[in-house]
């Protein structure tokens, strides 16, 4: 009898985070940088939830749409601060003057993710409350050199030491936080049948 044989799993993305968490799964997979020109959303014209789903779709259909029989894997994150939406900074100052603007104060951490198989498409997004500790330029200037976060939207890398950053965080899975939201994973591959262990 041949075993039944599971769509291959890829996630589009080329995060180290997202690929450590999904390893956590025990389900073989691989990345695939999505073939999708972020720029082309409208980003000032959409909601911050809205543009992080947005996002999300446009990874994963990318993606699928060069292989249909895959299971696509697709996910964005958009930190929402007071009605602004802070990127990635991209250089130091931008760093410090991003995470001053939160120091002290709650902001969204937004994590979307769209799941495609075929015809079938699953959705599902993670918003995640955080408040920063009151923190003074010279401690995020300290923090910002000993983990370089610029290439993280917000510019902290909760994974490593930016969690020192917080005094609360509050989510409904604490792996959304971090860039893959595997609760919801686990629950949306068990229905398309694979197990984990």
């Amino acid at each position: 009898m041949n075993p039944i044989r599971r769509p291959e799993v890829v996630l589009a993305s080329t995060s180290p985070y997202r690929r450590a968490l999904m390893e956590r799964l025990g389900i073989p997979f691989r990345c695939e940088p999505p073939n999708f020109d972020e720029s082309s959303v409208a980003a000032d014209e959409l909601s911050p939830r809205l543009l992080a789903e947005t996002l999300a779709i446009g990874k994963a259909e990318s993606l699928s749409r060069l292989d249909p029989t895959a299971v696509v894997v697709g996910c964005d994150q958009i930190v929402h601060l007071e009605g602004r939406i802070l990127g990635k900074p991209g250089g130091i100052p931008q760093a410090v003057a991003q995470l001053e603007a939160m120091s002290g104060r709650m902001h969204e951490l937004i994590t979307a993710m769209v799941v495609i198989s075929g015809e079938q498409r699953f959705a599902h997004t993670d918003v995640a409350r955080l408040r920063m500790r009151r923190l003074d330029r010279r401690r995020i200037e300290r923090y910002v050199e000993s983990d370089q976060p610029l290439d993280c939207a917000g510019s902290y890398k909760i994974e490593e030491r930016g969690v020192v950053l917080f005094e609360r965080i509050e989510s409904e899975d604490f792996t959304a936080i971090t860039g893959l939201p595997l609760l919801a994973l686990t629950r949306i591959l068990a229905e398309l049948g694979f197990e984990t262990p």
